[in-house]
């Protein structure tokens, strides 16, 4: 009996120190260089509906449904989008847009799992014909999902998958 009951405190003593050691937050950022004017870059940026030819996500399932809602590059538009095991169901919509600064979304995901982060495309001017673009997006890990985030590397998965996205990005943006 006591066994038992030595096992179950031991147990729940160490979920909660996993629970509080566990991130409660994510942020994930990369960046690139492209050569093209910061205008250009940004005009390109604003429209998401692009993000079908340089997104990695949309190469891990072409044959993704998604719909569409409102006016594109404007405030308030939403792709909605439902695919494969790797892209999971979500949408996005655009919440806040600073011409030739930063293009602010919402991600909502709902299979495989719901969470919803806060994503952003910068551009910053180097010089007249370089731009650096940073995409990123961050969040909260909600208790107790939070302690999946220590057996999982958040930063250089969803990392990778930016900095190829990135790749295409200045690909497509530096070969027009």
């Amino acid at each position: 009996m006591y066994i038992v009951l030595y096992a179950i405190i031991v147990i729940v003593t160490v979920f909660v120190f996993l629970v509080l050691i566990a991130p409660k937050s994510y942020e994930v950022n990369r960046s690139i260089v492209i050569k093209r004017r910061l205008s250009e870059v940004f005009q390109y940026l604003k429209y998401i509906k692009n993000q079908d030819y340089w997104s990695p996500w949309k190469r891990k399932d072409p044959n993704m449904k998604q719909e569409y809602l409102g006016n594109d590059g404007e405030v308030g538009f939403i792709v909605k989008w439902e695919g494969n095991h790797d892209v999971g169901i979500g949408e996005q919509e655009i919440l806040e847009i600073k011409d030739n600064e930063e293009i602010k979304s919402q991600l909502r995901f709902f299979k495989p799992w719901k969470s919803v982060s806060e994503a952003h495309i910068r551009v910053l001017k180097l010089d007249r014909n370089q731009t650096e673009v940073t995409w990123g997006f961050s969040g909260n890990n909600p208790i107790p999902f939070n302690i999946f985030m220590l057996f999982f590397n958040f930063e250089k998965t969803v990392g990778k998958d930016f900095e190829e996205g990135l790749a295409s990005l200045k690909n497509i943006l530096e070969d027009n």
